[in-house]
Formats: C-alpha cells, sequence, structure tokens
C-alpha cells in the first residue's frame, strides 16, 4: 500500500479521534491496549514509578495510558507504548533511555525529574530521538540540543506569576526562603522566587537550607520564625514539604506558603492535611478550566481511576496527544527529524491544560493558574482568568 495514502487516511481517522477525545489540536511494561497492530509508532515513557517520588509517576504513567488507550481505540496510527521506571535516579533513568532506544522509540517521553533529564537528554540528544518532557521545569534543559521539547513550564515561567500574583493579592512586605539545596529544581525555583520578590519590593529577611533526605527542619525554621516574616517560601517536592508544613504550623507559623512545581500535586494535601491550607502555587493545569477538552478528560479520568486528575496526569496525557500530532504531521511513524521538526512547528494546540504552542528554545508558551490549597484541594486563587 502507497504510505503517502495511508498517512493521508490515516489523518483524517486520527484527527475524528483527537475531537472525539475532547481535543481540538492540529490535537518496558506493556498492556493489550499498549499493543497495536502493524505500522505503528514507538513511544517511549520514563517515569519514577517506585522511590520517594513515585506519586508524580504514577499519576503520569495514568495519564499516558489513558491517552494511548483512547488512540488506540479509535486511530488509525496505532502507538507501541514502552514503559520504564527510572526509581528518580539519574543513573536508571540513563540506562532506561539507551533501551528504549535499542527498541527504536520514534519519540520518548520523560524521563521525570529535573536532574533524570539532564542526565538522559544528551543521550536522547545524542540519538537524534525527540523527547518531550511532561514535568521537568529547571533551567537550560532543553539547551542540551534541538531534540529536547517540554510542555512543563520552566521556573523562570513560573515562579515570577506566582511571586507577582500573590505579592498582588495578599501585599506582603517580608519574606523568607527555604529549599532544597541539592535538587537543580529547586534551586533553581530559589533564585527566581529571590530575583522577582526583590523586583517587587519585597525585602528578604531568611534564607535557609536542607537536603532532600534530610526529616529534621526545627533549626532552619526557628530561624526563620526569629525573622518574623510576612510569607515562607518552601521549594521542595511534596514529600518534604508536608513534613515543613506540619512543623511550620506545630511551631505556630501561619503565614502564607509559596511553593514551586514539587508542591502542585493532591498528596501534599493528603499528607499535610490542614497544615498545607494557605499554601500558593502557579500551574498550567486547573480541573476548573471551562472547556470542553479539559472537562471531558476530568470526566472520564475520574471514572476511568477513581479519583481526579492533577498537574502530573494531565500533562502527561496532553504529552501523548502532542507527540501524535508531530507523528501526524510528519508523514512518518519513524522518521525522527520530520517528528522532530513537526514538533518544533506546533502551534495552538488544544489542550486539557491549555493552548500550547513551543518557542524557540522549545519551552512552553501557555498560561498558568495560581492555585490556592483550601481543606486539601488546590482551587483557584482570587478573581483571574482561566
Amino acid at each position: 500500500m502507497n504510505f503517502s495514502k495511508a498517512m493521508k487516511a490515516a489523518v483524517i481517522i486520527f484527527t475524528g479521534a483527537i475531537a472525539a477525545a475532547g481535543l481540538t489540536a492540529c490535537g518496558g511494561i506493556k498492556t493489550a491496549a499498549d499493543s497495536p497492530s502493524k505500522g505503528g509508532v514507538k513511544i517511549g515513557f520514563i517515569a519514577a514509578l517506585t522511590g520517594g517520588a513515585a506519586a508524580y509517576g504514577k499519576s503520569q504513567e495514568e495519564g499516558i495510558r489513558m491517552a494511548v488507550e483512547e488512540i488506540n481505540q479509535k486511530g488509525a496510527i496505532p502507538i507501541e507504548l514502552f514503559v520504564e521506571d527510572s526509581k528518580g535516579s539519574p543513573s536508571d533513568a540513563m540506562n532506561v533511555t539507551k533501551r528504549l532506544i535499542q527498541k527504536k522509540a520514534a519519540v520518548i517521553i520523560g524521563p521525570m525529574t529535573s536532574n533524570e533529564a539532564k542526565a538522559a537528554g544528551p543521550i536522547m540528544q545524542n540519538a537524534k530521538i525527540p523527547s518531550l518532557e511532561i514535568s521537568v521545569t529547571a533551567e537550560g534543559i532543553t539547551e542540551i540540543g534541538d531534540y529536547i521539547f517540554r510542555n512543563s513550564v520552566p521556573e523562570s515561567m513560573n515562579i515570577p506569576q506566582t511571586a507577582k500574583k500573590t505579592h498582588h493579592l495578599l501585599g506582603y512586605e517580608t519574606a523568607a526562603i527555604l529549599y532544597a539545596h541539592d535538587n537543580e529544581q529547586h534551586v533553581t525555583a530559589q533564585k527566581y522566587f529571590r530575583k522577582t520578590l526583590e523586583e517587587e519590593g519585597v525585602k528578604i529577611v531568611d534564607v535557609e537550607t536542607f537536603g532532600s533526605k534530610d526529616s529534621e527542619y526545627s533549626a532552619q525554621l526557628t530561624n526563620i520564625e526569629n525573622a518574623k516574616p510576612d510569607v515562607v517560601i518552601v521549594c521542595s517536592y511534596y514529600q518534604e514539604g508536608a513534613r515543613i508544613l506540619k512543623k511550620m504550623r506545630e511551631m505556630g507559623m501561619n503565614q502564607p506558603v509559596l511553593g514551586d512545581n514539587g508542591f502542585v500535586s493532591p498528596e501534599l494535601g493528603k499528607m499535610a492535611d490542614a497544615a498545607a491550607d494557605n499554601v500558593y502555587v502557579s500551574s498550567m493545569w486547573s480541573a476548573a478550566r471551562d472547556t470542553a477538552a479539559t472537562k471531558t478528560f476530568v470526566e472520564n479520568y475520574t471514572k476511568k481511576y477513581g479519583h481526579a486528575p492533577d498537574q502530573f496526569a494531565a500533562a502527561a496525557y496532553d504529552g501523548v496527544y502532542m507527540a501524535m500530532d508531530a507523528v501526524q504531521r510528519a508523514g512518518s511513524v519513524t522518521d525522527t527529524r520530520k517528528i522532530r521538526d513537526a514538533m518544533a512547528e506546533m502551534k495552538g494546540f488544544n489542550g486539557v491544560c491549555g493552548t500550547f504552542s513551543f518557542d524557540a528554545k522549545r519551552d512552553p508558551i501557555v498560561d498558568l493558574v495560581l492555585l490556592k490549597m483550601e481543606d486539601g484541594v488546590f482551587l483557584a486563587a482570587g478573581k483571574q482568568s482561566s
């Protein structure tokens, strides 16, 4: 069969599949839904499915598998999905990346963390395999090379919005910062918090650090308490964040807390309970977005998994459709250069997290929502557009 004719037919059916899923886009471990018929595209997925960051990874896996299932049921370009567990380790991320390259993956979604991406990115770049990072926010990731993309907003775009919007909303004058000094994402985040708040005229009265494996924060929090800040910034994953919040509230520190991307998980509210109230973050994901794509996704995801999606599930779900949008426009399931070029040209992709385009650095252009945690749930804070 003539391939160009086959791809034209596939485009028609695939576009219908995206519309049926509520999208208006241009749109390892395998299960039956992951195994395509002949002529499909091989997609690799890397995330921490075990270890300390597994809650993020499991959310991403749910979003990935749901999108793959939809496309394989309704689309003419089936997906063969390979799922790899990086355990949150840069060395493991490098090893599974090599395995996916051996399996001839045409696109790799992941890895999950900034430290892993910095380790595995050069391998994908050298192999000329397009990589779409769906939760990596540290600066410089896409500078690894022209095959590295992300739909997760870097800290240079995310943090200034959190700082400016909360400063306008809350009117604080002083702030203290507490961050994980051994994680690239959180080191980057605190730099942008400090820079933006100083530009806003906010005085930084104390800066404290801790290690990602630490479990005791009394000394740092005592120093912050003595500095009497109006607001506290915490840059960490939700596990450390929950412990820090509990200790803060136990010490009578009831200030608003601003978090980075590591806080954007429902697990924060589950682990910290009421101590997580009055926490602010910025996210491209909001279940309250008034779009057909978002509403359909939330409904279908909740029905499938028995719980609502978070940012990580939503970004992963969008990531699969973004990859398939590029494959469709490239007219090939194997030519990674054509797929890369098609991804770079993506404009106005309407996903469940908003409308995406890539800038010249292959970072996403998408609007963000300021969220506030109340009773264990992140809700839109103040009056803002969705």
